[in-house]
Order: structure tokens, then C-alpha cells, then sequence
């Protein structure tokens, strides 16, 4: 008999490789099928038809990021933009996830927050920041009187990588183009890109999250308009690190002053 504690870490091994649907209630022995397959003897009635599983088609990451320019450049709304990500081809990533995540919260706020990934439950429920990490990320921003009724939150990647793990540069710079428009179409006055991954999609440069955080810059997105930007920790990467939360408060203060400064309209916070 297998103790609970084994139990659990044989369960978080499977999650952190990526393992989160149970498809069957019993085990299967594939080596038996294996075998079962290579039995060539005639069969009684004609087989069934299996549909084959949508394979990602082969596309340079070249022809990938002109191809989502060109699609990108043709929404003129959100829901067209939406329509076009469906649409797109040109990130395997599609081919893996469960559901598009492309947007939430108010697409006419002044402020935009741009993440990483979806993860599991992201992916699951079709939102962005919904699981554990997204919820971190509302309660802190909660406290300075942001939440999504007066914010819009989407990501650089709009389908789960497997296994949560981090998007490839490949993967960004095809997405890339669809990132720029889904910023033109909501035109915001205020970016924030949560995490290192945004940050150095947008803002490019050899700089990581460390020295990028905290300090807004200027930014002027594709279709021209100016903006300001600042980059924020990921709550994911606070969940393994509690230390760095100090830093985050920090930012989130120097965001409420600079936000209120200009005008945002603000809710009480906690």
C-alpha cells in the first residue's frame, strides 16, 4: 500500500510535467495494444474510422510573425482580432491548449496589464488569471482600488504551454503582432507588463525583470500612440519567492500615485 506523502508527490510530479486530466478511471497496458495492432489476421468487419488529432502545421517562425502582422493588422475590433488568433496557425501552442485566452475586464479602462501564459486554469476556463497566481495578482492590485471593472488584463500568449512552461522566443515573436494590435485596439494610457517574459517581448533589450521593474518608461505602441510602461514581478514567481512581495507593494504604490496623479479614476482599495 503506497502512503499518502508518496502519494502527493507522485500527484505534483505529474502536475508540474503537465499531467492535469484524468481521461480514463482504469490503467491500460499500451504495450498490450502495441501488440494488438500488429495482429494481421483479416477482421470481421470493416474498422472503425478514427478522426486523426489536429496536427500543428509546419511554419517558419519567419512566415509565422508576417502572416499574424498581416491578420493582425485587419481587426478592427476586438472581436475581429479574436476571430483572427482562432483563425492563426502559426504557433503550435494552438494545437496543445484547451481554449483561447484572450482577454478580460474592461476594453475601454485607461490601464492594460499584459502577462505571460495562460496556465491550467486559464486554459480550462478560457480567462486570463483566474487560477492561483491570477488571484494573487487581484488581491494585490484590489489594494490599490484596481480591479477589473477599471482594468484589462490579456497575455503575449494566448494558448497554454504544456506543462506551464515558459514560452519559447519563437512562440513570443509570433504572437507578437497580435499582442501590438490587441494594445492599439484597446488604447490604453498606461502598460503594465506583468513579468519577464512581457517585459522583454515588449520592451526588448538584454535587461531582465530585475532591473526593468519598478520605474516607468515611455512607449509608444504600433499605431502611434504614447503611453507609459512598467513592469511588475509575476505572481507566479511571488508564490515561489514571498520575499520579493515587498518589492511589488512598493511598485503598486508608485503605480496608485502616478495613476491618480493623471487622473484614473481608482476604487477604495483594501
Amino acid at each position: 500500500m503506497i502512503d499518502s506523502q508518496t502519494l502527493k508527490t507522485l500527484l505534483s510530479f505529474y502536475r508540474d510535467a503537465g499531467v492535469d486530466e484524468v481521461i480514463s478511471s482504469r490503467p491500460h497496458n499500451r504495450f498490450c495494444e502495441v501488440e494488438d495492432t500488429l495482429d494481421l489476421a483479416p477482421a470481421a468487419s470493416a474498422p472503425e474510422k478514427r478522426i486523426p488529432s489536429p496536427i500543428a502545421p509546419l511554419i517558419s517562425p519567419k512566415v509565422a510573425h508576417e502572416t499574424a502582422y498581416v491578420a493582425a493588422r485587419s481587426a478592427q475590433t476586438l472581436a475581429e482580432l479574436k476571430g483572427a488568433l482562432l483563425a492563426f496557425e502559426g504557433c503550435a501552442l494552438k494545437y496543445t491548449a484547451t481554449n483561447l485566452v484572450f482577454g478580460d475586464g474592461n476594453p475601454k479602462a485607461r490601464v492594460m496589464l499584459i502577462g505571460e501564459a495562460p496556465g491550467a486554469d486559464e486554459d480550462r476556463q478560457g480567462f486570463p488569471f483566474v487560477g492561483q497566481s491570477g488571484q494573487l495578482l487581484d488581491k494585490s492590485l484590489a489594494a490599490i482600488g484596481l480591479t477589473r471593472q477599471n482594468f484589462y488584463i490579456t497575455n503575449i500568449i494566448p494558448w497554454r504551454p504544456p506543462g506551464n512552461r515558459q514560452p519559447t522566443p519563437a512562440e513570443s515573436e509570433a504572437c507578437l503582432p497580435f499582442v501590438q494590435r490587441h494594445i492599439d485596439l484597446v488604447s490604453p494610457d498606461f502598460l503594465v507588463l506583468v513579468g519577464g517574459t512581457a517585459t522583454k517581448t515588449l520592451l526588448g533589450g538584454r535587461e531582465g525583470i530585475v532591473r526593468l521593474r519598478g520605474s516607468w518608461k515611455d512607449y509608444t505602441s504600433e499605431g502611434g500612440k504614447k503611453m507609459k510602461v512598467i513592469a511588475i514581478f509575476h505572481p507566479a514567481y511571488l508564490l515561489r519567492s514571498p520575499g520579493q512581495k515587498r518589492e511589488v507593494w512598493l511598485d503598486l504604490i508608485k503605480i496608485k500615485h502616478t495613476l491618480r496623479e493623471a487622473g484614473v479614476e481608482l476604487g477604495q482599495g483594501l
